[in-house]
């Protein structure tokens, strides 16, 4: 059973997720919401093995790129996102299997495989895809935030994901337009979660 809600932010890096995510939480306990606030990878052990992949990518293969995905998701759904769907809040999370399927998709896995072994994982009930072309992404990675791009953010490979994430045909996903000044992203955003509340009758 559950009587909460789970948003998962998704998108390449550096369309502005850990901005915005926070910006709707804030916005969605000022209507009285409950709303917890997480992330993935998470900071348990198999999250903490998952980030040192960022600094050399060739310590693991694809497979064992996603069982450690796998691993971590299923730690985090079990220890997180499940009881708090359970007593009633709302989940924001930045990244969910969405973004596994986009990214291990792109290191040669079969997206709908990777989407068919997530049946333990609740589905969303709304994903906000932040768009953003791959170029002005990894100007954003550079410049704001004064970093070199890792081993998952490199140009070629954020092509092949955008082009994965493009193709996702599920209807939880709305489109968000990630290049505009952030309060016109929120508002976006806002909009697509106020529609989400009204069919929930939240």
């Amino acid at each position: 059973m559950r009587s909460g809600l789970l948003i998962a932010f998704e998108g390449i890096d550096g369309t502005g997720k850990s901005t915005q995510l926070p910006l709707l939480a804030a916005y969605l306990r000022g209507l009285g919401s409950t709303v917890v606030e997480t992330r993935e990878p998470t900071d348990g052990p198999h999250g903490q093995r998952i980030r040192a992949l960022y600094r050399n990518r060739n310590q693991a293969s694809p497979e064992e790129e996603l069982e450690l995905f796998l691993l971590d998701r299923r730690q985090h759904v079990a220890e997180c996102i499940r009881p708090a769907l359970e007593q009633g809040m709302i989940v924001l999370t930045d990244r969910y299997y969405f973004s596994t399927a986009a990214y291990q998709g792109a290191a040669g896995c079969d997206p709908a495989q990777v989407f068919a072994r997530h049946d333990f994982a609740p589905e969303p009930d709304l994903v906000l895809l932040l768009t953003l072309p791959v170029e002005e992404s990894v100007l954003r990675i550079r410049d704001l935030r004064g970093e070199s791009p890792n081993d998952f953010e490199q140009q070629e490979q954020l092509e092949k994901v955008a082009a994965l994430f493009a193709s996702f045909p599920h209807s939880c996903i709305v489109r968000i337009h990630a290049a505009r000044p952030v309060a016109e992203v929120q508002s976006s955003i806002r909009a697509a979660v106020q529609q989400l509340l009204m069919r929930k009758g939240v």
